[in-house]
């Protein structure tokens, strides 16, 4: 008997020497007295024997048909191949119309040597953040370097946007690298999608905040912050990962998810990852997203002001010689006016480069037209540690088939 069989077998004997009231004994076994009053005849019937249980020994009800359990263990060992019980259960249920639970999956996948389960990791306690009450007050923002086509596709980042307030993504996009003008696409889109919102919350990456104390003071802003000041947009930093831990969480979950989901549908490229990404975060919110505490809507509409095409620049500012020339990214440009000279020496512009290559010179937020007077040729440049593999030239390696791989022969002399 087990250990709960043994416990009715202790509060029948009182019941049948009147030392304890059926009440009380339903109280204690957690029951109604109906059953109470059912256990106690099967006592009185059968003695210690009637309070075993009947199903001991016999099979489930519920248990898998081999039907079942043959066609998902077949699509686990090759459709599904690699992925976690819970999606796995998904697109078996999805897909393939197959009735089964997601523990049925991991313990069938347990069972094969599928799927090794993870052992309970010591909790550490964080302080926690109650999430924002509005959708568009805070959009926590990060990048992720991953292997995201298995192999199929140049190694790329994904942009990832989550809303704090509803936990909807908002925005993904795959990129070269993360670097400023990534991050004004993606940036971009989500503007023309959702509206401006309140505050951008990442952490201290050189884009977002300035780390190196000899470039200025603590007011200095990258131009992705300068971007987002003339925007009235806020950039918000956080001092640990945990602190972003909505964002960091998410894209461990993408990690998971999209490489199998761009694999099922034989996606192999950036272009074709980047048509299918809206679809994805679709059908990602419906199953995650939850309400806000409020239905406000804190995006802000993009004004006439808001020049995107503009405002979107790596912008610098240089002062002009006698000559009305000036360096910029080793390239000397010449101004062309038809004004008096002495009008625009040393006076100061602002250089604009956008994601293309192209310069717009701009006086008093006046393009002014200009020629390039003298190129430099290429020196070292300073690379972020995050950019460093992207910048790195790869070494050639010829295809399988090149000759260089099939060796050489020595023609026959003749004798």
């Amino acid at each position: 008997m087990s250990s709960k069989e043994l416990s009715r077998l202790e509060v029948m004997q009182k019941l049948e020497e009147k030392r304890m009231r059926q009440k009380q004994a339903a109280r204690l076994l957690g029951v109604s007295v109906r059953q109470v009053k059912r256990l106690l005849k099967n006592y009185r019937r059968e003695g210690a024997r009637g309070l075993v249980s009947k199903r001991r020994g016999r099979v489930s009800n519920n248990r898998l048909s081999e039907e079942t359990y043959r066609k998902a263990l077949g699509l686990l060992k090759s459709k599904y191949e690699g992925f976690g019980p819970t999606l796995a259960c998904e697109k078996l249920v999805e897909l393939d119309g197959l009735k089964i639970s997601d523990e049925s999956v991991r313990q069938l996948m347990i069972a094969e040597g599928l799927w090794k389960p993870r052992k309970a990791r010591k909790a550490v306690v964080h302080q926690m953040r109650v999430r924002r009450a509005c959708f568009g007050e805070l959009v926590q923002i990060d990048g992720s370097p991953h292997d995201w086509f298995e192999g199929r596709a140049p190694a790329c980042s994904l942009l990832v946007f989550i809303d704090d307030a509803t936990g909807r993504l908002g925005q993904l996009s795959f990129v070269k690298s993360e670097s400023f003008f990534s991050y004004s696409t993606a940036v971009r889109a989500y503007f023309e999608r959702h509206g401006k919102p309140v505050a951008f919350y990442s952490d201290k990456h050189g884009i977002f905040r300035v780390n190196q104390n000899s470039l200025g003071t603590s007011d200095a802003l990258t131009q992705f912050g300068r971007a987002m000041q003339q925007l009235g947009i806020q950039i918000i930093c956080a001092h640990t990962p945990q602190a972003k831990g909505r964002v960091e969480r998410v894209i461990q979950t993408l990690q998971d998810r999209l490489p199998k989901e761009l694999r099922l549908r034989n996606i192999s490229s950036w272009e074709a990852g980047n048509a299918f990404l809206p679809e994805f975060v679709d059908e990602f919110n419906l199953r995650f997203a939850v309400q806000p505490r409020s239905d406000l809507d804190a995006h802000q509409p993009l004004s006439d002001q808001d020049d995107l095409d503009q405002i979107l620049t790596w912008q610098e500012t240089r002062t002009l010689s006698k000559n009305l020339t000036l360096q910029f990214r080793k390239t000397v440009y010449q101004i062309q006016t038809q004004r008096p000279t002495y009008a625009l020496r040393h006076a100061a512009v602002t250089v604009c480069l956008d994601a293309r290559e192209n310069i717009l010179i701009l006086y008093k937020g006046q393009p002014l037209d200009f020629s390039v007077f003298h190129r430099q040729t290429q020196q070292s440049q300073i690379v972020d540690t995050k950019q460093l593999n992207s910048a790195v030239r790869k070494p050639h390696i010829p295809a399988p088939d090149h000759p260089w791989r099939k060796g050489f022969t020595t023609p026959l002399s003749h004798k």
